[in-house]
């Protein structure tokens, strides 16, 4: 029997009884209906045909979904399962599903567990109450979600309940995208399309599909249950609203990458072996920055199976913190004075033939399509900046932002030294060297030759090449990444279509082609490169000047989602209608409301229920201790030192009473504002202000009031004690 491990923290306890050790590879993806579970249990004809049809992207017929349901029926049976759910991802930082039994009756009273494919193509759960953004009214609660057959079932396990999930989209009942995965796969077509498109211009003519590969590092908190539960503002909002920075945070450097504590190393065992189990790679777990924060990150996928992968590592994360008496906050700024929390989004794209398109190759035709596919990020990226920062802009995210933890509001493109160097001659038809080995030549005259992965990293780039991919670091940590990577996809395969139309017409030798027209690109797009510190405020000057967007408030940067130009984007790709992209604009600016809504009523009643009775009860303690003294040591002896704590508390007391009047009156002003986007300017511009004001008084009144007295529990233990 394994030796019994118990932790104590916060005044609770919770024992661990770890498991006979076995090789991850002998479980992976065990509770996952995979390519190999059903190669194993469908005929051998019904396999080819389901991968056919996925690689093509044809329609499954119900003949073939009967088959593929009814042996994923067996196999989740098998499992324990009692239920199926269709999975999918509202407009919402969440996911969803409703869960159906398995069982049927078939008269006389008797029962069968049956699946059909009918059943597992479409499910219609209640849409009524999910966000629409306008695209039907409350009232028309009919919803579809469609299986989505590219990424794979697999089973969820909780308490006494075993589901088998299916990956859907989401459709209103006139077939409008509700949902983040469908304009996700959209996005993934075009990039398909545009990509071969290119590459049939350039004479590659092996390559059958592109598509885009994602690989998110997801950073997170863990801090004690019993703490989260005696914090209003956690359990409400997600982040403390009050409270001040430990005099001991993150300045010694000593917690990024350090050792990690039992605790969370039993709780990180927990959460890799269910993200194994669901047949997720998870990779790389550390200690991050702030104390208390950390960080996972899975091995490159294909973008749609990624995007699924993380709304499940968020998922196992709460789930497995819960078991373990721990809370995983992923807001991205949970505690004021220290580094928040980003979800780095690597992307890249990948060909069928195994070929990273965005890594220098062995032949010349390789770093010639090389040199077009990244020019062709480059341009999406400069093109369509507004757009790209408008897609991780939320109430949470404005906080990270441009605070020197994160990239700013501007977006740029880091290269390096000899990526730009190259670029730079090959915009001035000037030769050059490489500096270091493994020397790839272009093959073309005039042309610099190129070496592999010769590029630095640069944290504060927004967006920035690391070798063989670009590195989007200002998606928010609690964010689903599908429309940060379907802007991303659908603006790369704009530059692609546009490339490709550009160099078909430039010439018959498609590499000079290339070449000549890159040139001619390089010159328009060089403002967006900047290898040097974004945290600068030489550099926000410098953005300035070279006309790059400077949107810092979700309020200024959400309406680029719905410019004239946006809706031509998404809509000649096939990526979002005119409605749909409007619709999430309505969303997004409606939850940025009221999220803010939210943490002013839960400061207005923390500091009227908690912070103002505690200060109260302090300051009349003070000024009974000072009435006591003076009459035992008499008039003669000087108590003006204890008077003027009185009296600072006092100051004090009195502000944070007039700025709680004050909020709740800018907060019931906001409510009678009509107009979304003008709310959500009033909330930004009057309500956050006074939100911060009230703060730094209730945080100077916390470093006043007795320790005993003050009603929650403060930075230095929720983050130190573990």
């Amino acid at each position: 029997m394994p030796k019994q491990e118990v932790y104590i923290a916060a005044e609770r306890s919770f024992t661990y009884q770890p498991e006979s050790y076995r090789p991850v590879s002998s479980f992976f993806g065990e509770n996952t209906f995979s390519a190999k579970v059903m190669r194993e249990r469908l005929p051998r004809e019904a396999y080819e045909a389901y991968l056919e049809a996925i690689d093509r992207k044809r329609k499954i017929d119900l003949e073939l979904a009967n088959i593929v349901a009814n042996a994923m029926k067996d196999w989740a049976l098998e499992k324990g399962a009692t239920h199926y759910s269709h999975w999918f991802q509202p407009m919402t930082s969440l996911t969803a599903e409703k869960h159906d039994s398995f069982l049927e009756a078939i008269g006389n009273g008797d029962y069968i567990e049956r699946f059909s494919g009918k059943q597992l193509v479409q499910g219609e759960p209640d849409a009524s109450s999910f966000p629409s953004g306008g695209i039907r009214s409350t009232f028309e609660a009919r919803g579809y979600t469609v299986w989505d057959p590219s990424s794979p079932a697999f089973i969820v396990k909780g308490g006494k309940g075993i589901t088998l999930c299916i990956p859907s989209i989401f459709l209103s009942y006139t077939g409008d995208a509700l949902d983040h995965k469908t304009p996700l796969l959209r996005s993934i077509n075009a990039i398909n399309d545009n990509a071969l498109k290119l590459m049939r211009v350039l004479g590659n003519k092996r390559s059958r599909r592109v598509f885009a590969t994602l690989g998110p590092e997801q950073e997170y908190f863990l801090i004690d249950k019993e703490f989260y539960y005696r914090r209003p503002d956690l359990v409400m909002t997600g982040r403390t609203l009050v409270g001040m920075p430990p005099s001991r945070g993150q300045q010694l450097e000593d917690h990024y990458f350090g050792s990690i504590k039992e605790r969370i190393l039993t709780f990180m065992h927990e959460v890799e072996e269910e993200l194994y189990l669901l047949g997720i790679p998870a990779k790389t777990r550390h200690n991050e920055v702030a104390p208390s924060q950390f960080e996972i990150a899975p091995l490159f996928e294909e973008a749609n199976l990624a995007t699924d992968h993380n709304a499940l590592i968020m998922e196992v994360l709460r789930k497995i913190a819960n078991r373990n008496g721990l809370v995983a906050l992923l807001h991205e700024k949970p505690f004021a004075g220290i580094n928040g929390s980003g979800k780095h989004v690597n992307w890249s794209l990948s060909d069928d033939l195994g070929n990273n398109l965005l890594n220098p190759g062995n032949t010349p035709h390789d770093n010639v399509q090389f040199l077009v596919f990244l020019i062709a990020t480059i341009r999406a990226v400069y093109k369509h900046a507004d757009i790209l920062r408008a897609a991780v802009a939320s109430s949470a995210n404005d906080h990270r932002l441009g605070a020197n933890e994160a990239p700013p509001a501007i977006i740029s493109v880091f290269l390096g030294e000899q990526l730009s160097k190259i670029l730079a001659n090959i915009e001035n038809g000037a030769a050059t060297e490489a500096t270091n080995t493994a020397i790839i030549d272009l093959g073309i005259s005039r042309i610099p030759i190129l070496s592999r992965d010769n590029t630095d990293r640069n944290r504060t780039s927004p967006f920035a090449f690391t070798g063989n991919k670009f590195e989007f670091r200002a998606v928010g940590s609690h964010q689903n990444i599908s429309f940060p990577a379907t802007v991303l996809n659908t603006i790369v395969a704009e530059s692609l279509d546009y490339l490709a139309n550009t160099i078909s017409r430039h010439g018959t030798n498609a590499k000079q082609a290339a070449i000549d027209v890159l040139r001619e690109e390089i010159k328009e797009i060089k403002p967006i490169l900047f290898n040097g510190d974004n945290y600068s405020p030489q550099w926000e000057q410098e953005a300035a000047r070279r006309g790059l967007p400077n949107k810092k408030s979700t309020p200024a940067s959400l309406p680029d989602m719905i410019t004239d130009k946006a809706v031509k984007l998404f809509s000649s790709y096939k990526v979002l209608s005119e409605i749909e992209l409007k619709s999430r604009y309505h969303v997004r600016i409606e939850r940025y409301c009221k999220k803010l809504d939210i943490e002013a009523m839960t400061l207005y009643e923390m500091v009227s229920n908690q912070i103002l009775p505690a200060a109260l009860q302090f300051q009349s303690d003070i000024a009974s201790s000072i009435e006591e003294t003076g009459d035992v040591l008499g008039d003669s002896f000087d108590l003006t030192p204890q008077k003027e704590i009185l009296k600072e508390i006092a100051v004090e007391i009195n502000s944070t009473i007039k700025l709680k009047k004050a909020l709740l009156e800018k907060r019931n002003q906001a409510l009678n504002i009509a107009d979304e986007t003008k709310r959500a300017e009033y909330y930004y511009n009057e309500i956050r202000p006074t939100m911060e004001e009230l703060r730094e008084h209730c945080d100077k009144l916390e470093l006043l009031v007795d320790e005993e007295i003050w009603p929650m529990p403060r930075f230095w233990e929720i983050l130190f004690i573990s």
